[in-house]
Formats: C-alpha cells, sequence, structure tokens
C-alpha cells in the first residue's frame, strides 16, 4: 500500500499536529487510544478496507497521541463509508473536535453530507458511568459538528452448542430462486417496517428501488453460496412467507437479513426462518454468528432472544443531514 504525504498540520496553541497515518508503518501509533476495532486494523489496511489517508491522529509535541479519528470504506473504494473510530485521552475533547474538523475538510468532498458515525458501546452503557465518561466525549465532539441521532441497533450472536428451534412444520424452505423473487420478497417485507434504515430508505425512494439498491450494494456482495439464502413458504397454501439471507462477510458468519411478509407477523415465524438461517451456517462450521436489529424493533429483538441469539453490544449510530 502507498504511504500518504503526512505534514505537520498544528492547529491547537499547543503546537498539537493534526495528520493521517504515513501506512501500515503506523497502526500501532494509531492503536495506542483503545477500542473495539483495533485487532482490525492492520487486516483492514491490507484488505483495502480502511487507507491511510482515512485514519488521522492528533499528536502532541512528544509524539504521544491525544486523539485519533478513523473512517471505513469498501474493498477498493476511495470513498469513506462510515466514520466507526473517534477516540480521545481524558482531557482532550477540543483536540478530537480540532481533528475531527480538519480531518472532515480533508476526506469529505465540499458540499458532501458527511458519512454515518457508528460507535459500539456495552449493553447498559447509559448506566455505567465509566463506559459514559469514555464515550460522551465522542459523541458530542460528533453532535459539536452537526450530527444527530438516527437509531440504536443490538448486536447478537449465537454460539455453537445453543439449542436452536425445531421446524414446527408450519413452513416449507427452500433456497431462494434467484435475484428476482429476492427483490420481490424484499419490496414486499418493506411494508410496515420497523427497520430506522429501511425506513430512511422509504422517504426517498419506492420500496421496490429501496429493495433492488439493498440487493445490489449488500447482498450481490457476499461471495458465500446463494443457496444459503433461504425462502418460507406456508406449508399450508404454498404462498411465500419471508425470507433468510446467511452469509458471511469480511469477517464472520452473518445473518445478514430476516424478513416477514405482513400477511405472515405475528405468528412467531421470524424464528423460524432465523433458525433455519442459522442451521445452515452451523452446518458450514460456523462457531459464532452475528446480527443485528434496532432496540426500537422489539419483535424482531425477541425473534432472536428465542432463537438463542444474545445481545453483547449496542451501536450508536448518528447522521448529518
Amino acid at each position: 500500500m502507498t504511504a500518504v504525504p503526512a505534514p505537520p498540520v498544528p492547529s491547537t496553541p499547543g503546537g498539537t499536529v493534526l495528520r493521517p497515518i504515513t501506512g501500515p508503518d503506523e497502526v500501532e501509533l494509531f492503536n495506542r487510544l483503545p477500542y473495539a476495532f483495533n485487532h482490525e486494523i492492520a487486516g483492514d489496511l491490507a484488505a483495502g478496507r480502511r487507507r491511510p489517508e482515512l485514519l488521522w491522529t492528533a499528536l502532541d509535541a512528544d509524539g504521544r497521541l491525544l486523539a485519533r479519528a478513523g473512517w471505513w470504506c469498501p474493498p477498493g473504494s476511495t470513498e469513506p463509508l462510515l466514520l466507526d473510530v473517534l477516540d480521545h485521552v481524558p482531557g482532550h475533547r477540543a483536540t478530537a473536535e480540532a481533528l475531527l474538523r480538519r480531518a472532515l475538510a480533508a476526506v469529505v468532498p465540499e458540499g458532501t453530507v458527511p458519512p454515518k458515525y457508528t460507535r459500539f458501546l456495552p449493553a447498559g452503557w447509559r448506566e455505567d458511568p465509566a463506559v459514559r465518561a469514555v464515550v460522551d466525549g465522542p459523541l458530542s465532539v460528533v453532535e459539536r459538528l452537526g450530527a444527530v441521532p438516527f437509531v440504536e441497533r443490538l448486536r447478537l450472536e449465537w454460539r455453537a452448542g445453543t439449542p436452536v428451534p425445531d421446524p414446527t412444520g408450519r413452513l416449507r424452505i427452500r433456497p431462494a430462486a434467484g435475484e428476482a423473487e429476492v427483490v420481490d420478497l424484499c419490496t414486499g417485507i418493506l411494508a410496515g417496517t420497523l427497520d430506522a434504515y429501511s425506513r430512511d430508505d422509504l422517504s426517498r425512494m419506492t420500496a421496490r428501488e429501496a429493495a433492488q439498491q439493498q440487493y445490489d450494494e449488500e447482498f450481490a456482495q457476499y461471495t458465500t453460496p446463494r443457496a444459503w439464502w433461504r425462502v418460507a413458504e406456508s406449508a399450508r397454501t404454498g404462498e411465500p412467507v419471508g425470507l433468510v439471507v446467511a452469509a458471511r462477510n469480511a469477517y464472520r458468519p452473518i445473518i445478514a437479513y430476516l424478513g416477514v411478509l405482513p400477511g405472515h407477523r405475528g405468528r412467531g415465524l421470524a424464528e423460524e426462518l432465523l433458525a433455519e438461517g442459522t442451521r445452515v451456517l452451523a452446518a458450514a462450521g460456523a462457531e459464532v454468528i452475528r446480527a443485528s436489529t434496532d432496540v426500537g424493533n422489539t419483535p424482531m429483538a425477541a425473534a432472536f432472544g428465542r432463537t438463542g441469539y444474545t445481545a453483547f453490544e449496542h451501536e450508536y449510530v448518528m447522521t448529518w443531514g
């Protein structure tokens, strides 16, 4: 990976230098502040999911790391998709704000809405003073720069050996027939959705456009077998009921999508579909399966809970208008 120039950019009275890292040789410097993604930074750089010019640091006159900001981008892209790293040492919230302002000016083209900011947090983070002391600073920095809360999501996981509910016989489940069927099902599932990302999409486009976009930008990018994508039909009538997309992303096995058509909701069918997706991944050797859903989507969260998934973390997302 080509190193990027890192000219010193003093921007505080104390001579703090704000700059991106020069390359993989400075990953250790960038990781001197703790966070959940630190163990992935080097691998992401090598795989093209991060770029040196998207990993910014604030260094004091002695080279100590005071704050950092980092964006994630899809492999092969130069455009950042998420601001997912923002940290500072105690007492340096103003430094973090100066760093983010400087980095945003360099990373985001003028007149462009910045990418979403996301932070992973322990469950019960609001009631833990120690956690709040760490996260309130970054959250307030992003807010001061114009971002607002968008959604809080549960991060869920299933571990090998956890019992999965047996089929009840109410559904016939088969591999999805192809793109057209998947897009049709996703279009129908969007009706009455509680998912914040989907509702945001529907404020800007039709349900079919949103479904096609999700297929093109997410589903089509998975390299795992399409046979893992399962469609459920009513065993009694043969009509479609819902869809589960089991896959593996760049990091681990996941339940990428789970949805039930409006006429079949409220009958416990989501967990039957989820159980099938879980069995598919477990049969492929998955020891841990990850998934996520909005905190406010209580029916879906309950379906995951009844299928043996536990919430191990929250994800807090903020957006710029």
